[in-house]
């Protein structure tokens, strides 16, 4: 029976194990997790999300405390517009998480980052050019665009060095949504050079409505696929979303994918950046216990476990300290439901804000626990110990599962 390893992915001269790690934020897809996936032959990803906040976790810098400090006197005001990153401190930041990675890289596979276009950072243009141009500087082998259309992000960095030499790519939902992208960066003479397709399936932000249950993987991978033929444009596509085993991967490149993009299995892998008492949390998980929910201030839906402590949390907004997803005019919609609960309920002590999060102060503390919708079947890739708790995995451990497992077999832990 065919396995993963019987296909290679290329990308211009690279030839690569068809494995890619998804970028997880934040630091969920550590820089651990990437190295080992390029270790073996594969891509890994780390994140972009909240870059400062990583720096300080890794490298004892003190970006988010120094910000705070800034902007203290604006914390009880619901007006957030003069809350600004400084871009010189933002290329900083990601420099050090890009730079130490790329150091550390072994072997003979790829380290990619996942840039997300929602954090906009109250300059959307000004700071997704800044992180892009220091990860293309600091030699990172390819960049991810998610979290959003990116219908300006080639223009953005047309003019960088690197531009025709690093790996760039997008992630879509939909062949609408690949078609204005490449109608929109047609000008800058550069298509991408690969495209991820991330079905309904997905661990956190959807590219899909709350109707995400009527879309499917395969068809849409169908329909990119024979239209980029149609069009004969040469761009490996890569599909997401759902693939939980070697066997989910290889029936994807029967049907022409170049590799499959994972990273749910990967949220229980010791390399991962989840605290081990929420990673027991996945492997506890029932299917019941899954939910797409539309907490988030991107505007997008999200999935994940509805135990996450960020659902119904009514903590005062952190935009001084953190401030990712402030829009350019310094709004962001759970600043808008927090001062509406505020306005309902002048003498609670406790708010509850349950259609919208903060994501930014829950996604650093790891009390969002976004998750795909296979995370229930996390339990069946491992062992239990006695005292009932789970077994972590290795990343390679998993990754060769990916690579080398058939007939829909999943290896457990010696």
């Amino acid at each position: 029976m065919k396995r993963v390893d019987d296909f290679r992915l290329r990308l211009g001269s690279e030839e690569l194990v068809p494995i890619v790690v998804g970028g997880m934020g934040v630091d969920i897809s550590t820089a651990e997790l990437a190295l080992e996936a390029a270790r073996r032959g594969g891509i890994g990803h780390i994140s972009d999300a909240m870059v400062p906040t990583v720096s300080d976790r890794r490298f004892n810098t003190k970006y988010v405390k120094n910000k705070l400090r800034q902007y203290k006197f604006n914390v009880a005001s619901s007006q957030k517009a003069v809350v600004q990153f400084d871009l010189g401190l933002l290329v900083e930041a990601t420099a050090l998480h890009v730079g130490r990675t790329m150091e550390a890289k072994r072997g003979e596979g790829l380290i990619f980052i996942n840039c997300m276009e929602k954090l906009t950072m109250n300059a959307p243009r000004e700071t997704l050019r800044a992180r892009i141009n220091a990860a293309l500087d600091n030699g990172i082998d390819g960049v991810t665009l998610a979290a959003g259309l990116h219908l300006g992000s080639f223009a953005l960095i047309e003019d960088h060095p690197r531009f025709r030499d690093a790996k760039l790519g997008i992630i879509v939902s939909s062949l609408r949504a690949l078609q204005l992208f490449l109608k929109k960066s047609a000008r800058t003479g550069r298509l991408p050079d690969y495209v991820v397709i991330e079905g309904p399936l997905a661990g956190g932000h959807l590219g899909f409505g709350m109707d995400w249950a009527k879309y499917d993987l395969t068809r849409i991978f169908s329909e990119i696929r024979d239209w980029i033929k149609a069009e004969q444009l040469a761009i490996p596509l890569i599909p997401a979303g759902g693939i939980f085993t070697g066997s989910d991967a290889v029936a994807f490149m029967d049907m022409g994918a170049a590799a499959v993009q994972v990273a749910t299995r990967f949220t229980v892998s010791s390399e991962c950046g989840l605290p081990e008492d929420v990673q027991q949390e996945y492997f506890k998980t029932s299917e019941n216990d899954i939910e797409v929910n539309t907490i988030s201030p991107t505007g997008y839906p999200m999935r994940m476990l509805k135990s996450s402590p960020a659902i119904g949390a009514g903590i005062r907004p952190n935009c001084e300290a953190f401030g990712y997803l402030l829009d350019s005019s310094g709004s962001c919609q759970y600043i808008e439901a927090y001062n509406r609960e505020v306005a309902l309920h002048p003498d609670a002590k406790k708010l509850r804000v349950m259609d919208k999060t903060c994501l930014c102060t829950h996604m650093r503390n790891f009390d969002c626990w976004t998750c795909g919708q296979y995370a229930y079947r996390l339990k069946d890739t491992t062992r239990q110990n006695e005292d009932g708790s789970y077994r972590l995995l290795s990343a390679e451990h998993i990754f060769r599962d990916y690579q080398f497992s058939t007939d829909n077999k999943i290896a457990l832990p010696d």
